[in-house]
């Protein structure tokens, strides 16, 4: 059986680029991008934490160019972002001033604020909507009038400042002290990483991961390959403010800060119980809780709980198990390295597979030769 090279070049390329384009417009329906922006909420968060740059328009305008594909509309999210100057770094967002949205605790029934529900498929039925195939432009905006007028009737608003669940257990001395760390962070989008990494760069990662590599390592974790059972202390869904220093002058004063805008997260301090020594003479034991941290664009809970429980796992590498191994995890989350390498395997290896071939053959003629002495 003979072996030719593929022949083609620039022309096929081309003929390849219009058959794609082809596949897309063949139906003969066009999405339009502010339809992505406002009807895939999802998949919008999705795309913006994995892409790690926050902007609706150009995670629905990615979408709609890859076809609704997450991993394709990630890579062109994260092309484009390497392509922006960096002209300035916020201050330090404290997420205590997040506006709420949602706020549950699967730690305490009652907590100070109370547990607000907000949006969240959780409670839904699992059951196919057909009715979704009969929506009507005019129903939906009546819909929409009726629902935000009770908004502004029923609702009262959200205080901007709720106090943090963990803070309770802190005060019992349930959960260790720490000292505030204001060094500043490494940049792992313009820095390798090396190991040991700093928690900042693992954090970073983490939120740039794809959401199901997080979501299997977390799951591997929970089923024995890592820390035991954690508990949701707090998941919080809503916008924080941005602020940047005034641009001429060298000031580090709140009043000096210019506002220019907020974004929405995801936020997640997970509980993990650890059994420690008392600090008494007896040698006693006692059980206080270890954090584990999880903060993502947009409303993307199963991730930020999933970065949490590995967050945790990381911070505990004396242990041995893949979950633990900062290597293994950091390495292996990230969309586009693992699609990339994936992805580069259809590429042509005509030269190395020949090579192997030529060994095979060589070896499968000298056992046949052997088999004839």
């Amino acid at each position: 059986m003979g072996y030719v090279a593929v022949k083609g070049g620039t022309s096929a390329i081309e003929e390849s680029i219009k058959r794609l384009r082809y596949e897309r417009l063949k139906g003969k329906q066009v999405i339009d991008v502010e339809v992505i922006k406002h009807s895939m909420r999802g998949l919008i968060d999705q795309i913006m934490s994995e892409g790690s740059l926050y902007s609706r328009d150009l995670a629905a305008l990615a979408i709609k160019q890859a076809e609704g594909n997450p991993e394709e509309a990630t890579f062109l999210i994260r092309a484009y972002r390497s392509t922006l100057p960096r002209k300035y770094y916020s201050k330090v967002v404290e997420t205590e001033w997040m506006r709420v949205e949602r706020r549950i605790s699967a730690a305490f029934k009652d907590i100070p604020g109370g547990q607000i529900l907000g949006a969240t498929y959780d409670y839904t039925h699992r059951l196919l909507d057909f009715s979704l195939y009969e929506e009507k432009i005019e129903e939906i905006k009546e819909w929409v009038e009726e629902f935000e007028k009770s908004l502004e009737t029923d609702c009262e608003e959200i205080s901007s400042q709720l106090p943090k669940v963990i803070d309770l257990l802190r005060r019992e001395g349930f959960i260790d002290q720490v000292k505030r760390d204001d060094s500043e962070p490494e940049d792992v989008t313009r820095k390798s990483i090396e190991f040991p990494t700093t928690r900042s760069e693992r954090l970073q990662i983490l939120t740039r991961g794809e959401t199901g590599a997080l979501t299997a390592l977390g799951y591997a974790s929970i089923r024995g390959y890592g820390t035991l059972h954690p508990t949701v202390g707090e998941l919080r869904v809503g916008k924080l403010p941005i602020y940047i220093d005034y641009p001429l002058e060298n000031s580090d004063t709140d009043e000096d800060s210019i506002y220019i805008g907020e974004i929405q997260v995801t936020e997640v301090e997970s509980l993990i119980p650890d059994v420690k020594e008392a600090d008494n003479e007896n040698g006693n034991k006692e059980i206080q809780f270890s954090i584990g941290y999880g903060i993502c664009y947009g409303q993307n809970e199963t991730k930020a709980i999933a970065m949490s429980i590995l967050d945790n796992c990381l911070e505990k590498s004396h242990i041995d198990s893949p979950v633990h191994n900062e290597e293994f995890v950091l390495m292996h989350v990230d969309c586009i390295e693992a699609t990339g390498f994936i992805s580069h395997l259809k590429l042509p290896h005509y030269v190395t597979f020949q090579s192997k071939l030529d060994s095979a053959r060589k070896i499968k003629k000298e056992n046949k030769r052997d088999e004839k002495l």
